[in-house]
């Protein structure tokens, strides 16, 4: 059986990481490189880091931010935000990612996707999914981008199936409407992304406690999930965290 991931997010802004709820209502939860060690040490199997303004200021990663937080990891490290080119990539992995995290750019030219992959690897190309649906049903749910700012008209799903045809190696799917919320993962819509799509997806928005992974694991058949504030305010841990999945039958890689 293989095991669920466990990855921890770090939203910057600024060079701060910060935490909002459904997008808005942001707060400073401190500094990238100390929380990328801390959430790391304490058992994460992975690392994302999303330049959340980067888009919508129209300007690059901040490199420096990425390597500051590069150098005190040990576990896979996934950089995203102001990445338009497959050169921004190649800087980004120079920095010290192992994957980047595409989003609004991939929207506004879905080649990109084939581009980094083919010049890294289909494996280091995730696909990020801003999705929001509100009381809608999974089909209506549309793409958002400019970190949720901006609909695109499009349906998740088939952005989804797309996105793995142009050669995506993960799909990062995050609700908007629960994002944020500590009232469990959407695992109607992450179930029905993970149905349409043979690459893995990482489930994001929501995570509140243990059974909120164990639900989106089991009902939304994710294959990584994914939560901020939980880890950056002292909620939980990883190691609590899957201590408490494997209990209740999760196949997790505990930390040592």
């Amino acid at each position: 059986m293989l095991t669920k991931r466990i990855i921890a997010c770090l939203d910057v802004r600024g060079g701060r990481v910060v935490k909002g709820v459904q997008f808005v209502d942001i707060v400073d939860a401190g500094d990238p490189a100390e929380l990328a060690h801390r959430h790391a040490a304490a058992g994460a199997d992975e690392i994302v880091l999303l330049d959340i303004t980067a888009t919508h200021e129209r300007r690059g990663t901040l490199l420096e931010t990425v390597k500051r937080a590069a150098a005190k990891l040990f576990v896979p490290f996934t950089v995203g935000g102001g990445i338009r080119s497959a050169e921004d990539a190649a800087a980004v992995f120079n920095a010290g990612a192992d994957k980047v995290s595409i989003n609004s750019s991939a929207i506004a030219r879905p080649e990109l996707i084939g581009e980094i992959g083919g010049s890294f690897g289909a494996q280091a190309v995730i696909v990020a999914i801003d999705a929001r649906r509100g009381t809608a049903g999974v089909e209506d749910a549309e793409v958002y981008v400019s970190g949720g700012r901006k609909t695109t008209g499009r349906s998740v799903v088939e952005w989804a199936r797309e996105a793995e045809e142009r050669g995506a190696g993960e799909i990062l799917l995050t609700s908007m409407d629960t994002d944020g919320m500590r009232s469990g993962f959407d695992c109607e819509l992450t179930a029905a992304v993970s149905s349409a799509v043979q690459i893995p997806v990482i489930a994001s928005g929501g995570a509140g406690s243990a059974a909120h992974f164990a639900e989106v694991f089991g009902r939304g058949r994710a294959d990584a999930a994914l939560a901020a504030s939980i880890f950056h305010f002292g909620v939980t841990d990883s190691r609590e965290l899957k201590a408490e999945l494997q209990r209740s039958g999760v196949s997790v890689r505990l930390p040592c």
